[in-house]
């Protein structure tokens, strides 16, 4: 056990049966107290004044703003008792808050770069484990035997000597110079997505470039800050050749793929497609895949590679808007001129549906138990789905028919354009 946390520890066993203790108690006290109003106080002013997305940055921070609001309150309580008595329960409790505030804003920054998924919360308690184990490493000072074991158990990467400890460091510098390049990535994303002068497809390019560049730096500085050679890029270089060459052809296709989609504008963010037999609009674009929202609410991830070799239809490359259908089949009793002009105008009265293209009502074809009936209509907002657009069709194309003696053969199918 080093000296600085032997005299601690021999502080405050001197110190439990004294005042002293009570005093240090009553910082500590008062440090969570005044930060607990501090924190309320300011996240009440932020949401009544401040903007929108400051609203949303105080709300995200202020698990982190506790801890380190309580860490300075001690810190400086502990300054000044100092002149008088022993401080080690104080000096125990910063570096419990210390902790504390580390945890808390890795999960933050865990949380603002990656979107939320199942390994989410095992990497956030992963780390938290960590700390809290270094930390009571280190406060049995049990540590520095550790790291010097781990110093102790050396080896070579090619005509480099090393040892563990080093690439223990070395990891841990790339991981923190990778949170870096992402977090710096990410502003630079926030704003280049609320620029409206630029294309979208660009800044999603730009974005996607600035991260890449941002990650290689990130590497290279943590390689140079630990004392490896640069040149051991080299042979990973090489590694990663052999690996495209062999296994990771439809990896790269699809990124490549996707960095031609975006440059040549192809498609775009809220652009209405059908590929294959799946039809909805783009939700994102992203470096592999693409996410298509479909007009029933799924969600269909679709391969950038998929999308440079097959057919694309592309109903919103010069117009956005999205078609939908509904078929039904009347008997031949019934008036069919009347009906095909009665879904015409109750398609018309809907405030979805757009005049021009104007909706058309038509005769696919007569069946063995009736006509059957097409409207097609044409919607300015497709991201919205077409489900509540369809239902209320067919339930006007319902009321209509009990007036005018129109009579369906079947139950309504109903479908949504895949063309």
């Amino acid at each position: 056990m080093n000296n600085e946390i032997f005299l601690i520890w021999q502080e405050i066993q001197t110190d439990l049966s004294t005042s002293v203790v009570l005093w240090q108690l009553t910082v500590i006290a008062a440090a969570v107290a005044a930060a607990w109003v501090f924190n309320g106080a300011l996240r009440q002013y932020v949401m009544d004044n401040a903007p929108y997305h400051w609203k949303i940055a105080i709300g995200s921070i202020n698990r982190v703003l506790f801890p380190l609001t309580s860490l300075v309150i001690i810190v400086t309580g502990r300054g000044i008792l100092a002149n008088w008595q022993h401080v080690g329960l104080l000096q125990l409790a910063s570096r419990l808050f210390l902790a504390m505030a580390a945890i808390r804003l890795i999960v933050y920054l865990i949380r603002y770069l990656f979107t939320p998924s199942g390994w989410l919360k095992t990497v956030e308690n992963v780390a938290a484990w960590a700390i809290w184990g270094l930390l009571a490493l280190h406060l049995t000072g049990v540590l520095p035997q550790i790291l010097e074991g781990l110093a102790d158990i050396k080896f070579s990467i090619g005509k480099n000597p090393v040892n563990l400890l080093l690439v223990i460091q070395a990891l841990f510098t790339i991981v923190v110079t990778i949170f870096i390049a992402l977090w710096i990535s990410r502003l630079f994303e926030n704003k280049l997505m609320r620029t409206e002068q630029m294309n979208v497809n660009m800044r999603v390019v730009l974005t996607k470039l600035i991260r890449i560049v941002l990650l290689f730096v990130a590497i290279l500085i943590a390689l140079s800050a630990v004392g490896l050679d640069i040149t051991l890029l080299s042979v990973f270089g090489g590694a990663l050749g052999v690996g495209l060459g062999f296994g990771l052809q439809r990896i790269a296709s699809n990124y490549v793929s996707g960095f031609i989609i975006l440059l040549d504008k192809s498609m775009q963010i809220g652009d209405v497609i059908a590929v294959d037999k799946h039809y909805g609009v783009v939700r994102d674009l992203r470096s592999r895949y693409m996410i298509l929202n479909k007009l029933d609410g799924t969600n269909v991830i679709i391969p950038n590679e998929t999308l440079i070799t097959t057919a694309v239809v592309n109903h919103s490359l010069m117009e956005h808007k999205g078609r939908v259908q509904i078929n039904f089949t009347i008997s031949y009793d019934s008036p069919i001129e009347l009906a095909v002009e009665l879904t015409r105008e109750i398609a018309l009265k809907h405030p979805r549906v757009l005049e021009v293209p104007a909706p058309a009502a038509y005769i696919r074809g007569f069946g063995e138990q009736g006509a059957e009936l097409v409207l097609t209509v044409w919607i300015a907002d497709p991201e919205k789905g077409a489900s509540s657009l369809q239902s209320a069709l067919y339930l006007d194309v319902w009321k209509a028919s009990k007036i005018h003696a129109i009579r369906f053969v079947k139950p309504a199918d109903i479908k949504v354009d895949q063309s």
